[in-house]
């Protein structure tokens, strides 16, 4: 097994169902860890997926919410001190509407949307005098360089399809007493009923029973075909917090106004795990068709205002170079664009810096002498400096 420090994905379960289902699509198990921090209770399972060594973790039975699953983050990042990506991953209660099409087993992947950062919060705000409840503040979006990632695989799932059933599938076979429990219903326990039908609380009967499978009191929706999507994946904002969602009317309100996806009760905790991962990602591509994104000190530029909105408490370097050059009047170059980004990451917490497509850079010598001097400071060795490119034979 990897020592604690090499598993660098940390994925967090709310319910025990989730939990088996992500164990059963590791590439390789690697057990049970030893050496977990002190007093950290979580219950983990370790592996590998592809390349990435993944901890798992399920919240405590019968715990549910934004706050145990912050606390089941931060208790993982004690332990496993190098997880750089936390993922919520698990089962959310569909909002389908006449613009999503959404169905049994469909997949919702958080990204931003409607001004709001991946995740909506529901419950978080404030109730008025005349009884109506507002949603006040925010929470975080997701990292740029995640962000980017989902834009990518939005677009290869366009041109070139998905394998997740064979994926299932090879998942089912290698553990085959999952196939009663985790198989996907069939396609008729897929019925979607109009709001105004009540559904009984607590029965244990089937839905088809109870409910009658009336065609009046259900939605029509057309069969998939061979070139639709099944399950389809859509990219958009899930609605989370401490109350479930049971009454159809505040489902589509709130899936018209803030166009939500689905809904679940832990995925809030994400602002919370952020902020407990402790660290920033920082990104920059050259573009060969944007003169404004093809020198080194459009980058440095670039990097210092992502950086400045990151901070909590923005440090004063910035208004130091603001007030050397004229307040503003004059533009800085070279070495005090450079000084003044070493000096704000010198408070700064982990940080990841990803610099792209450095084949359309259009000072490649200038960039190359930076990245020497930059990764010759001593005090920021907790900045991770991270390039691509095409062909740069200069690097």
């Amino acid at each position: 097994m990897p020592n604690l420090e090499e598993y660098t994905i940390g994925w967090i379960c709310a319910i025990n169902t989730e939990f088996v289902a992500a164990r059963a699509f590791l590439d390789e198990s690697h057990g049970k860890p030893e050496g977990a921090a002190q007093n950290d209770d979580n219950h983990y399972a370790l592996g590998r997926m592809r390349k990435h060594n993944v901890v798992i973790a399920v919240l405590p039975k019968g715990e549910y919410g934004t706050t145990t699953a912050a606390t089941v983050a931060r208790n993982m990042v004690h332990s496993f001190p190098n997880v750089r990506i936390g993922l919520m991953v698990g089962i959310a209660g569909g909002a389908p509407s006449e613009k999503h099409d959404i169905r049994l087993g469909d997949i919702v992947v958080s990204s931003r949307g409607g001004g709001l950062g991946g995740v909506f919060q529901y419950d978080y705000g404030k109730t008025l005098q005349n009884g109506s409840f507002v949603e006040t503040g925010s929470l975080n979006q997701p990292p740029q360089v995640l962000l980017a990632a989902v834009n990518g695989l939005e677009a290869d799932y366009a041109m070139d399809g998905h394998q997740l059933d064979s994926k299932v599938e090879e998942a089912l076979e290698r553990y085959p007493r999952l196939r009663k429990s985790h198989s996907r219903p069939p396609a008729l326990n897929d019925r979607l009923y109009r709001s105004n039908v009540t559904h009984p609380s607590g029965s244990i009967s089937d839905c088809l029973q109870v409910c009658s499978d009336d065609a009046a009191q259900m939605v029509l929706r057309h069969e998939r075909g061979e070139y639709d999507e099944n399950p389809a994946i859509y990219f958009g904002l899930i609605a989370s917090g401490n109350q479930i969602i049971k009454d159809a009317h505040t489902r589509d309100k709130l899936a018209a106004e803030k166009e939500v996806l689905c809904f679940e009760t832990e995925a809030a905790a994400y602002d919370y795990i952020t902020k407990d991962f402790g660290m920033d990602a920082l990104q920059f591509f050259f573009d060969f068709g944007d003169e404004r994104k093809q020198t080194v000190d459009n980058m440095l530029r670039g990097l210092i205002f992502q950086l400045y909105t990151l901070q909590a408490k923005p440090t004063s370097e910035l208004d130091d170079l603001f007030k050397h050059h004229n307040d503003g009047r004059d533009q800085p170059h070279g070495r005090a664009l450079s000084d003044c980004l070493q000096k704000m990451l010198q408070g700064s917490r982990i940080t990841f810096i990803f610099v792209d497509a450095l084949d359309e850079c259009s000072e490649r010598v200038n960039l190359l002498k930076w990245v020497e001097g930059f990764m010759a400071v001593p005090s920021l060795d907790h900045v991770q400096l991270i390039m691509a490119g095409k062909g740069v034979n200069e690097m």
